[in-house]
């Protein structure tokens, strides 16, 4: 079989048939004849495979040639449309041997009949722009065949009316539903059961570790092989599912089905009434007691606040209210039995977070602009997530092109407790040290310096004018985004494009079609954005990638590590930090054809002894620290 798999990506093979000036790659051969060892040996794997490896079509061929059930698990629903709609396909039509894939994605992608058409029937007037946004979603429900959202165009994903129209764990009437013989939800688990190859994402992954019975739950067992790509992003949404999250959006969208129930069915309760409209203003007046500032903080700060801490018990004791009232009415009709069930899950949330005394767990809050976060999050998950594995014994395949740091994979296996498996990686098949180069110049700011932002604008600019804007400036936080935006309006004369502005995709849209943008962004635009071609000749990094030492989550994972006796600054700061330099930096070169200039501004890359496990963890481009360079650099490229 290991000469059927390189036949397959051989020059004249079957991929080639259907691959226009098909080339083979050797990094992609031998990745997929480890991957098929792996399967073959029920063997877990840590594979890293550089940009342009191929990675995808190196795990996938040989999965399906070995005639198991496979799960496929990305980073996001983008990537996970990728993998279903353009690289599967191309597969398909060059395989002899048929297979069938599914794609399944977490309940709230799908459109739920039932709660459009209470949403539609509701007594409680809509806003000119979510009726409007209602009634598209109607004429979509009349021809969609799969239900899943990303296909209607009209009304945005994240437009929140959406609410109305999906369903959630908590208010889901499961089968007591009388659309449930239509469910397409119902049915894309359906597909998902009987399909050869499950294409997932990491939360809905994530989601059955967690306990929480979403829907993927009876897949999961059936696996023979689990193969997560883009496993960089894994340990941190594990993190996130393991712990107990509770805020204002969920309260207030209790409060709202509850209204919504009380209309149809329990119009004589009127102390239930008072209790969601009392519950309401309660989390309002936490939000306020919050303050203006939107920021993470520790839980020691609501222990201290008594404002705070006051407003979250009134909180509490509203939630009660509302649960015991709900508890009465559950009689009347199915929607309120589920209200009723969703209040009393978040009320033992609820009291997990705020009287737990274990230890075990980090507790911390978020202030949005509108709401907040209340949260409790696992110290350590590897000896969890070791577990996972144990009980679902699957060959599990673990691949990105970020996984090691400076060629070692102690930081990613210590993470999820995977001593056991084998690691191997493949460098990227690309030319950096012709395609690229990599320019660091003399007398940068120190980061620690008030004006950093400011400073290095001057020695960005000159970069900007070189490669005639077409550049991505990455940044590690807003407010030096924001700061730089300012700056540069006046500076230079190609089109500024600043996150925030726009949704990620449109900014991207834009950026292509224009040739000679200026990109300002922060974490998202970091990974899993592919711009090929002279669009994009120029990536600058403001500073290196650390995670804001104030974080609580971090904080508390810190202090956890110092008491072992461990270095978390080596151990986890400096890692995670170089992986996500090595993620903004993949942005640059993403074929064969690309060149371009990267720009780390950041001084301590030369003058920190740790500057050298950075250096030595990104591709091999020539260096300088000279703007003539850079000049000359792109000068060349005119000339070709």
């Amino acid at each position: 079989m290991v000469d059927v798999v390189k036949q397959f990506f051989a020059a004249d093979g079957d991929l080639s048939r259907v691959i226009d000036d098909y080339q083979p790659r050797d990094g992609q051969v031998d990745m997929a004849e480890a991957i098929w060892h792996a399967i073959e040996s029920e063997q877990n794997l840590i594979a890293e495979a550089g940009t342009g490896t191929g990675k995808t079509f190196a795990y996938l061929i040989p999965a399906i040639l070995a005639g198991k059930k496979v799960i496929v698990s990305t980073g996001t629903k983008n990537l996970q449309d990728q993998l279903f709609n353009k690289d599967i396909p191309v597969i398909r039509s060059a395989l002899k041997q048929p297979f069938v894939p599914a794609l399944l994605k977490g309940r709230a992608n799908y459109l739920c009949t039932y709660r459009l058409d209470n949403a539609l029937n509701n007594a409680i007037g809509y806003s000119k722009e979510d009726a409007a946004a209602l009634a598209q979603i109607k004429q979509w429900a009349k021809r969609t065949k799969t239900g899943d959202i990303a296909e209607i165009s009209d009304v945005q994903e994240g437009n929140p009316v959406w609410y109305n129209a999906t369903s959630t764990v908590e208010n889901c009437l499961g089968q007591d539903c009388p659309d449930y013989a239509d469910c397409f939800l119902v049915q894309a688990r359906k597909k998902a059961q009987e399909a050869d190859l499950v294409v997932v994402n990491h939360h809905l992954l994530c989601a059955d570790w967690s306990i929480r019975q979403i829907g993927f739950g009876e897949l999961l067992p059936s696996a023979e092989v689990v193969i997560i790509d883009e496993a960089h992003q894994l340990a941190d949404v594990a993190s996130n599912f393991l712990g107990v999250s509770i805020g204002a959006r969920q309260l207030n969208d209790l409060a709202a089905d509850t209204e919504v129930e009380y209309f149809k069915d329990a119009g004589d309760m009127p102390e239930l009434r008072s209790a969601f409209e009392e519950l309401r203003i309660e989390v309002k007046d936490l939000r306020l007691a919050f303050g203006l500032e939107l920021r993470r903080g520790d839980w020691q700060e609501i222990d201290n606040n008594p404002k705070i801490s006051g407003a979250l018990e009134s909180v509490y004791q509203q939630l009660q209210t509302l649960t015991d009232q709900l508890e009465m009415a559950s009689v009347r009709s199915k929607g309120l039995e589920s209200c009723f069930e969703r209040a009393e899950n978040y009320e033992n949330q609820l009291n997990s977070i705020l009287h737990d005394e274990q230890g075990e767990w980090i507790k911390w809050f978020e202030v949005h602009s509108k709401s907040f976060t209340l949260s409790r999050t696992p110290l350590d998950i590897a000896k969890e997530f070791k577990g996972f594995m144990q009980q679902h014994p699957a060959t599990w395949i673990f691949t990105s092109a970020t996984l090691s740091v400076a060629g070692r994979f102690e930081h990613f296996s210590r993470n999820l407790g995977l001593y056991d498996a084998e690691c191997k990686r493949w460098d990227s098949p690309f030319d950096y040290a012709k395609q690229a180069l990599f320019y660091h110049p003399r007398g940068l700011p120190k980061p620690t310096e008030s004006d950093y932002t400011d400073k290095i604008i001057e020695f960005v600019v000159p970069v900007l004018e070189a490669s005639r804007g077409r550049a991505f400036f990455l940044f590690t936080s807003h407010r030096a985004l924001q700061r730089a935006a300012e700056l540069l309006a006046d500076r230079v004369d190609y089109p500024l494009l600043v996150q925030g502005t726009k949704s990620k995709q449109v900014l991207l849209a834009q950026f292509k079609q224009k040739g000679n943008a200026i990109l300002l962004a922060t974490a998202s635009f970091w990974e899993g954005v592919d711009v090929r071609g002279d669009a994009l000749s120029c990536v600058i990094i403001d500073k290196l990638p650390f995670a804001s030492p104030g974080d609580p989550v971090l904080k508390a994972r810190l202090h956890a590590m110092e008491q072992q006796g461990r270095k978390p600054f080596f151990e986890h700061q400096l890692p995670a930090a170089i992986i996500a330099l090595r993620q903004g930096v993949g942005r640059l070169i993403r074929d064969e054809n690309d060149r371009g200039v990267l720009m780390v501004c950041d001084p301590r890359l030369l003058k920190r002894a740790y500057g050298q496990m950075f250096l030595d963890s990104v591709p091999p481009m020539r260096r300088s620290r000279e703007i003539e360079d850079v000049k000359q650099f792109f000068e060349d490229e005119v000339k070709s």
